[in-house]
């Protein structure tokens, strides 16, 4: 592959709902554009984006794949990502990196989720777009509608660049209103002619629509339209270009990608009117030597800068690091700095990559999307620059996991290999979180759904030869107290011959607000039990909490006090006290009216005024206390309420449901609070169960 000028680059993602055709659409335009010789399918598993084994088996994207597409003197970084929510990582490290999207819509009168959400995403980073309607072909396809819809929620800058000539089963081709040029047949096979006479008057009013749109983005040809003077083609694409680098014009297009249909003037239209890497904005980043953000220029000879955006962790092929540079040049066979870590990395061979066919470069210069294997320091998010330039881009703010499971390891060659295998998947994706609880001691992986972490188990299995199987989620309920108790002896004395054991003590125990943890003191008078001793029966009052009263959860919110006791000159031992300390905890927490607190979360769901009804009696269902609603703007509210964690558990998947995916939460922890009798028996009921068993 031949190296392009900044000018010749067009960096694009494609997004858009699970299922809306993006695939297809990658497919059919890398046959268009002479890269394969056949169309792969989803059905067959053989497209080129669609290479993993795991995507070939669910028939749907996991991975962004990237896909570079030369074209009339240019090339198209192509990244074609997951339309499905729980692998939306996928898509904030495209979008880091590219300087337009291209939404994909079915012809529908409604707007699918995954379209909405990627939009939001666009705005949030001010990136140009085109839309791409797709499936015209299909029976009941709602061209209009859509492209009506779309502007009832996006205003006029929605502006349809083309007419569609025939519908459903008769779709054969779109007229080019930009350019005045009809094009039919498929994928390679595409004639252009003049517009059909019969859909002359359509143009008319399309073009018109055209020009009214173009002359809002420059003050010369609004008044040269106002004067009744039409804009000429030249004009118009210029226009159009500027307006879709500012985001004053998201231009609308269709086809159908299944049947190749309307494809050529796809590939035009992101030449012609997306922004090239010179006319994108920098990207945020840092002069580390000068503390104070800088400016990257994109040129090729300039000091290096280039952003890690996405890294894959195979034991076979090696990891894989993929980069954009925004500056300067990235050779093969040189060594360069990572920022981040503050250490050399030695690259080797550096390759553009085609779904996974490597295409070997000397160098990938800026404004280029590039990949280089087995580095050993960098990771997601990373920059590699010049050592003498040393300079750190903004890393990708990815969403915080939404869901978690608990694993154990089936064997204990399993548990051995787990550690190593999650630490590489965590570095392959920002979006999946794994750790040990403290509290539960259980391993926890955190991702964006149900199938997400289905995935990365099934990685787990087919690429570290490691397994594991989901077990319950421990939720870390505690145990307290509440009325005081006085006076609670605690005596352990065993003589067994020789030297014997004896530990004798009283204590008081009262309960502490919620949150206070636990607090001990003493006030022994008389020597009744030398100071020396004081300390172990703290600790065997701790080991005995830490052990729980009737649940096996920690206990916490108390305080101890050691009022009296005794001793032996030569049978009292720290050991003896220790367990004494134990005994006495064990018998006051009993009288003391034992209960169990569980974990209430602080919850902030948004979502749109439509679900508020149905999400809030959800919430009321699971015990929330709605403590507030406010509006957010643009229909949508967000709710606030205080929620048990034990409620929560598939609350992701089950918001999901409610809100046709267009509802979003986010958890934190708030305080505990004494649980219901429904709850805490069942809890205490199963512990005694489990203490019996071992007994016996």
């Amino acid at each position: 592959m031949k190296q392009y000028a900044l000018e010749q680059i067009r960096n694009v993602a494609l997004a858009g709902h699970g299922g809306s055709g993006k695939t297809t659409l990658a497919e059919h335009l890398l046959y268009v554009a002479g890269h394969i010789d056949r169309v792969g399918t989803i059905e067959a598993g053989n497209t080129v984006s669609d290479f993993d084994p795991e995507e070939q088996r669910r028939k749907i994207s996991l991975n962004a794949a990237l896909l570079p597409i030369e074209w009339e003197g240019h090339k198209i970084n192509l990244i074609d990502t997951p339309g499905f929510p729980d692998f939306i990582g996928e898509l904030y490290s495209a979008l880091q990196v590219v300087d337009a999207v291209v939404l994909v819509a079915p012809a529908q009168a409604e707007l699918e989720v995954g379209f909405e959400n990627a939009w939001e995403l666009c705005e949030a980073r001010k990136l140009p777009r085109l839309i791409f309607v797709n499936k015209m072909e299909r029976d009941g396809a709602d061209y209009r509608g859509l492209v009506n819809h779309l502007r009832s929620i996006y205003g006029n800058r929605i502006v349809p660049l083309q007419v569609p000539i025939g519908a459903e089963s008769e779709f054969k081709g779109v007229v080019d209103v930009l350019h005045q040029k009809a094009y039919t047949g498929k994928d390679r096979d595409v004639a252009a002619s003049p517009v059909p006479a019969e859909l002359q008057e359509l143009v008319e009013r399309a073009r018109e629509l055209l020009m009214e749109a173009a002359a809002e983005t420059d003050d010369a040809l609004l008044e040269k339209y106002l004067e009744g003077n039409p804009l000429t083609e030249e004009e118009l694409v210029r226009a159009f270009h500027e307006g879709v680098r500012t985001g004053q014009i998201v231009p609308l297009l269709c086809g159908s990608a299944a049947l190749g249909e309307g494809l050529a003037p796809l590939l035009q239209a992101i030449i012609e009117l997306v922004p090239s890497p010179a006319e994108a904005p920098a990207p945020a980043a840092k002069d580390l030597r000068k503390d104070e953000p800088i400016e990257l220029k994109p040129d090729p000879n300039a000091p290096l800068a280039a952003f890690v955006f996405k890294t894959t962790a195979d034991p076979f092929v090696g990891k894989l690091t993929f980069f954009r540079v925004y500056s300067g040049t990235l050779k093969g066979d040189s060594q360069v700095y990572n920022a981040q870590k503050e250490r050399d990395e030695r690259i080797g061979q550096v390759f553009y990559l085609r779904g996974k066919h490597q295409i070997a470069t000397p160098e990938v210069r800026a404004g280029d999307i590039g990949v280089v294997a087995k580095l050993q320091e960098t990771g997601t998010g990373h920059t590699l620059c010049d050592k003498s330039r040393p300079v750190a881009i903004e890393p990708i703010q990815m969403p915080d996991p939404i869901y978690t499971v608990a694993v154990v390891a089936k064997t204990k060659a399993d548990e051995d290999r787990l550690g190593p295998a999650l630490a590489r998947l965590q570095e392959e994706d920002p979006t999946f979180h794994a750790r040990r609880d403290p509290e539960t001691g259980q391993t926890l992986l955190s991702g964006m759904g149900d199938l997400h972490l289905e995935v990365i188990i099934d990685k787990l299995k087919r690429k570290f030869n490691t397994e594991v199987e989901t077990v319950e989620l421990r939720i870390p309920y505690r145990e307290t107290i509440t009325r005081p108790v006085q006076r609670v002896e605690g005596k352990f004395k065993r003589q067994t011959g020789g030297r014997g054991q004896y530990g004798h003590c009283f204590i008081n125990l009262e309960p502490l607000p919620r949150g206070a943890g636990i607090e001990f003191t003493e006030s022994i008078v008389g020597g009744a039990i030398p100071k020396n001793y004081i300390p172990a029966i703290e600790k065997g009052i701790r080991e005995a909490a830490e052990k729980g009263i009737q649940a096996g959860f920690p206990a916490t919110d108390f305080k101890v006090n050691v009022v009296d006791g005794s001793y032996h000159e030569v049978d009292s031992s720290d050991q003896a006290f220790r367990i004494a300390g134990s005994l006495a905890f064990q018998e006051a927490a009993m009288k003391a009216g034992p209960v169990v607190l569980e974990p209430i979360l602080e919850v902030e769901v948004d979502v749109p005024e439509a679900f508020t009804g149905d999400v809030m009696g959800d919430l009321n269902g699971r015990r929330g206390r709605i403590l507030g609603i406010e509006s957010l703007g643009n229909g949508r509210q967000l709710i606030r309420a205080n929620v048990p964690m034990g409620e929560m558990t598939r609350y992701a998947l089950d918001l999901r449901s409610i809100t046709r995916g267009r509802g979003r939460f986010r958890t934190r922890f708030s305080h505990y609070e004494e649980a219901p009798p429904n709850v805490a028996q069942p809890l205490i009921e199963k512990h005694k169960r489990e203490r019996e068993a071992q007994e016996h």
